[in-house]
């Protein structure tokens, strides 16, 4: 079974915390498989952190809405910034709740699950 994730672009603006969906994001993208984090969460640190490509993503329109997604991620940027990383997991399939279960830089988000992979480092 597919593990399904959005990636989603989103501009780090004051007032807006990190684990809340904002309002507006600027670009999305859908994962249709290994969007736990130990997968994708990796991937997409590693991008942001080490500059080496994903693969795999497919662009969509920024209102399109999936009921298969078992994940949602926001990557946050502002110009002189540094980025974060946000991942929240879907609790409640009925009630289309979400509980987000991380928030960090890239570096850290690699350091808490590239733990869980048993990679040696």
């Amino acid at each position: 079974m597919s593990t399904r994730a959005q990636v989603r672009f989103a501009t780090r603006e004051t007032g807006q915390s990190f684990n809340q969906h904002p309002e507006k994001i600027h670009a999305q993208f859908y994962v249709h498989s290994d969007g736990y984090p130990e997968g994708l969460g990796l991937d997409i640190a590693n991008s942001i952190a080490s500059q080496h490509s994903v693969s795999g993503w497919e662009i969509e329109h920024v209102q399109d809405l999936h009921t298969d997604l078992e994940y949602i991620y926001y990557i946050w940027q502002k110009y002189d910034d540094d980025t974060w990383i946000s991942i929240f997991k879907r609790v409640s399939w009925v009630d289309d709740e979400w509980d987000c279960i991380f928030v960090g830089t890239p570096e850290k988000l690699i350091e808490k699950y590239k733990l869980n992979t048993n990679e040696d480092g």
